[in-house]
C-alpha cells in the first residue's frame, strides 16, 4: 500500500481534497467490481485505488490528530455555531 512518503503520488494527488480522493476511489472500486477489464486495466486501477486509499488515510489521520489535540487542550472549534457562555 502506498504511504504518505510514496514517490508515486503526483503533486496533484498530494493537493487533492479528501472528498475528491474518496469519490475517485469509489469510482475505481465500482469499475473493478463491474468486471470486463483486462488484467492490465485491472492492475492499473488497483494501483490507483491504493494511491487514493493512502491519500484518504492521510487526511483522516490528520483530522484525528486535530480532534485529539483539541480534546487534550480542553477546547474544541465549534465553528461559531454554539453561543459562548
Amino acid at each position: 500500500m502506498a504511504t504518505a512518503d510514496d514517490d508515486t503520488e503526483s503533486p496533484a494527488d498530494r493537493a487533492a481534497s479528501y472528498e475528491h480522493a474518496r469519490d475517485e476511489l469509489a469510482a475505481v472500486v465500482a469499475r473493478l467490481e463491474s468486471g470486463g477489464l483486462s488484467l492490465d486495466e485491472s492492475l492499473t486501477l488497483w494501483e490507483r485505488g491504493e494511491q487514493l486509499a493512502a491519500i484518504c488515510t492521510r487526511f483522516l489521520d490528520g483530522a484525528r490528530e486535530r480532534v485529539e489535540k483539541a480534546l487534550r487542550s480542553g477546547t474544541t472549534d465549534t465553528g461559531g455555531d454554539e453561543p459562548e457562555a
